[in-house]
């Protein structure tokens, strides 16, 4: 499934300060990597969509893997449906009463980008259009510029990657025997 970017040029050249018209012409296929840079990285697709996953429930909780859930359409086993009754959404993970693999149908993702991704995604789209060539220090005459090891790159800062972090699942461990 091709996934839309999370920032449109329109929002690029407004983050850039300048007009469409001013941005190169990659504009809309960086905006894509960069998209497709956050999407990896978070572990979400955060674009509003249906889709059906199979799980493998542990203690009769199957965890869905995109989020926010917004709906669960159906849960089904060995391609038989569940009643109603008998699953139970809980946040972001179905309750089953069952640890044998689970077809879920769902409904998850964001109705708009959140801020702090579009930000993460024009600023690394602005890095690689301000960058083109991945220069890390560049002279003319006795003007010197050295860019930001960052700036190298299409490639998430340190910073970028703790912003995505929240978005990320988390593993926890429960108990041992």
């Amino acid at each position: 499934m091709v996934l839309p970017p999370l920032a449109t040029v329109d929002d690029l050249a407004a983050w850039m300060q300048s007009t469409p018209d001013e941005l190169p012409g990659s504009a809309a296929l960086v905006l894509d990597t960069a998209s497709a840079i956050v999407r990896a990285e978070a572990r979400q697709s955060f674009t509003r969509a249906t889709s059906t996953v199979t799980l493998y429930p542990r203690a009769g909780w199957a965890v869905l893997p995109q989020r926010p859930v917004i709906s669960v359409q159906g849960v089904k086993v060995d391609g038989s449906p569940l009643a109603p009754t008998r699953w139970q959404l809980v946040r972001d993970r179905v309750r089953v009463r069952r640890d044998q693999a689970v077809t879920v149908t769902y409904t998850h993702g964001y109705a708009s980008v959140p801020g702090d991704v579009r930000a993460v995604v024009l600023t690394l789209a602005a890095r690689v259009l301000n960058n083109p060539t991945d220069l890390r220090q560049e002279s003319v005459g006795s003007v010197s510029v050295t860019y930001a090891a960052e700036t190298i790159g299409a490639s998430l800062a340190p910073a970028d990657r703790d912003l995505l972090g929240r978005y990320r699942k988390r593993a926890a461990v429960v108990g041992l025997r």
